[in-house]
Order: structure tokens, then C-alpha cells, then sequence
């Protein structure tokens, strides 16, 4: 009976860490950027894009192709960074194992 209350246990810890993570992963913001900063963009833990911002110099008619990789290149970036936030959060708990879906 003491390992079924020793179970219960660390699932609930499990749960409540597993909550907390999440809840640290909503509130977090990561930068990315790229054309020299011509285009920056915020994500959050879980790589929803929070905001994009455009240099007017770059938002040229005539160079759309080159705005839409400066754009993908920014969440590129971002996306690495919250990656390497999350690895750092985990990297305790994990013992550095790379948990597919989650690095």
C-alpha cells in the first residue's frame, strides 16, 4: 500500500511541475531577428509568434522575396532561442536527454 501513496505522490509532483513548465513556457518571450535587425519578431515558449517588426526600409514592393526570407530567418532564430531556453529549464531534469518534441 506505501508504494501505491509513494506513486501517487510523485505523480502529483509530476503533474504540478509539468503545469508549472507550462505556465513558464506561456510567459516566456524570445527574441529573434535577422537582416541586421531589419526584421525582429517575439515567440513564446511554445513558438507562438507574440509580435513582428518590420524596418519601413525593407517593406519594399519590389523586394517581397527577400522580406518573406528575412522574416522566416527571424523566426528561425527565435525558434532556436526558445529551444535553447527550454534545454536550459530541463537540463536538470532531463539529465540531458533530448526528448523528441522538445528539442
Amino acid at each position: 500500500m506505501k508504494n501505491v501513496m509513494d506513486l501517487q505522490k510523485m505523480m502529483k509532483a509530476a503533474k504540478e511541475m509539468q503545469d508549472r513548465l507550462q505556465q513558464e513556457l506561456a510567459a516566456l518571450r524570445v527574441e529573434g531577428s535577422s537582416g541586421g535587425g531589419m526584421v525582429s519578431l517575439v515567440l513564446d515558449g511554445h513558438k507562438a509568434l507574440q509580435s513582428i517588426r518590420i524596418e519601413p526600409e525593407v517593406a519594399d514592393k519590389n523586394e517581397v522575396e527577400m522580406l518573406q526570407d528575412l522574416i522566416v530567418a527571424a523566426f528561425n532564430d527565435a525558434a532556436a532561442k526558445v529551444d535553447e531556453a527550454l534545454a536550459q529549464k530541463l537540463g536538470g531534469l532531463g539529465g540531458g536527454l533530448k526528448i523528441p518534441g522538445l528539442f
